[in-house]
């Protein structure tokens, strides 16, 4: 990154104004997080509903004034994946080891956060994409090249190690880092919720990893599904739909400490 371009950066990193739009887009991605989580636990209880992003997204657009939200959640989640890239580059005084971390933490939260509030724009506008659909067409291209196994185990490997991280986050509490937790109840509140949020969530990933890398080893992509598979693959399981129902309580405390992130994030770099 040039010189010129990291100053530009780090210019917009300390605008007032674009730092209310990272925090509307925490409370943004908590929102999303809250839908995800009702969905989920809709599924527990026996609901044929797409519990993954673009679920929430096409359920939200059912409602009325559905498509202003999906608007304003878009606009949220561009924000907020605009603040990791440039959490990424803008910041000053980093060793060339720490910088290579932060980028490889930052800039794909960035890029994911963009293409979701894309997909959140384009339901907005009348599209119903199926991101269950997506990845299993997206597994099975991947499957036709030579080392197409290898590729997708990968892939799937990284989405669980992301997974592990969560929870390894949730039961460290780690996340404090990133957040000024108040005094009282209300920080013993936030951190409780943290914790649940941040594991359920890593669980829910680990599950996607693993399902992924299943698909690369027996060749199958209809098993690399996404949070929609995740979900179906709990509610397979003995138990199941009481165990989806505790994933998808474990979402909706994401969501919501996400929400309270937006008043007492960090944000800086």
């Amino acid at each position: 990154m040039s010189t010129s371009a990291r100053e530009a950066a780090r210019d917009a990193e300390a605008n007032p104004a674009f730092r209310v739009a990272a925090r509307a887009g925490y409370a943004a991605n908590g929102i999303l997080h809250l839908l995800i989580g009702g969905l989920v636990i809709a599924v527990g209880f026996g609901a044929t509903e797409d519990s993954d992003q673009t679920g929430a997204f096409r359920a939200l657009a059912a409602v009325p004034l559905g498509a202003a939200a999906l608007w304003a959640l878009a606009v949220g989640l561009v924000a907020l994946g605009a603040w990791h890239l440039l959490q990424a580059f803008a910041p000053r005084h980093l060793s060339v080891w720490r910088r290579i971390g932060r980028i490889l933490t930052e800039a794909p939260q960035g890029l994911v956060f963009v293409a979701i509030g894309l997909v959140s724009a384009s339901v907005a506008l009348g599209a119903r994409p199926r991101a269950e659909q997506a990845a299993e067409d997206l597994s099975q291209g991947v499957l036709t090249w030579s080392i197409g196994g290898f590729v997708l185990g990968a892939v799937g490997l990284a989405v669980a190690g992301v997974g592990i991280g969560f929870v390894w986050m949730g039961l460290r509490r780690s996340f404090h880092s990133k957040v000024r937790t108040p005094a009282g109840p209300g920080g013993f509140a936030l951190t409780v919720l943290g914790v649940l949020g941040f594991v359920a969530k890593g669980v829910a990933l680990l599950i996607v990893g693993v399902l992924v890398v299943v698909a690369a080893v027996t060749v199958e992509p209809d098993t690399a599904g996404g949070l929609d598979g995740a979900t179906a693959a709990v509610v397979a399981l003995p138990a199941g739909p009481v165990l989806a129902c505790l994933v998808g309580a474990g979402f909706l405390a994401y969501g919501v400490f996400t929400v309270f992130r937006a008043r007492y994030a960090r944000l800086d770099a």
